[in-house]
């Protein structure tokens, strides 16, 4: 979905917000952080004592990766234990096939207040091709004990999850 005009304008305010006036660097403005730094990755060799009734790997366990990375990388960006407070629609769009090299990567994508979004991509990697096949993207919401800093790369999608969040919890 296109942002709409309002949204537009606060992601050009954020932009604006790290520009050095003589475009010699980028700043970073005051209870900010760089995206790069709140980042996590992680990798699962898919065993079959993870396998479901399809000789795949099981949903849950996928998830269960996901949430335990999403939660690691919320606990390390804000420096205290996360509550989790959302866990959005989570769609299976490939299966994972045992003995795959599944590459997990988290990202703090919006913050507000004590709240805390985190994407968490979910990929095999073929190591024969190098080839790399997307099979899930979760989001989660966390509540933290603090105000935390914000980040603006994937701010206005974490944004909307966030917001859809809230939403549902009132």
């Amino acid at each position: 979905v296109a942002p709409a005009a309002e949204e537009r304008t606060l992601i050009h305010n954020l932009f604006l917000n790290t520009l050095n006036t003589r475009f010699l660097s980028r700043i970073l403005p005051t209870n900010s952080v760089w995206m790069e730094d709140a980042k996590l990755k992680g990798l699962e060799i898919c065993h079959p004592e993870e396998r479901n009734i399809f000789n795949r790997i099981f949903g849950g366990f996928l998830m269960r990766k996901a949430y335990e990375l999403g939660r690691a990388n919320a606990c390390a960006f804000a420096g205290c234990r996360p509550t989790v407070v959302a866990v959005d629609d989570i769609l299976f769009r490939k299966p994972v096939e045992i003995g795959s090299l599944l590459l997990l990567s988290s990202q703090v994508c919006y913050t507000e207040g004590m709240y805390v979004q985190v994407r968490v991509h979910s990929e095999v990697l073929d190591p024969l091709t190098q080839q790399r096949n997307t099979t899930n993207v979760f989001h989660f919401t966390f509540r933290l004990e603090k105000d935390v800093p914000a980040v603006s790369m994937l701010y206005l999608d974490g944004k909307r999850h966030f917001d859809g969040t809230m939403r549902n919890q009132c």
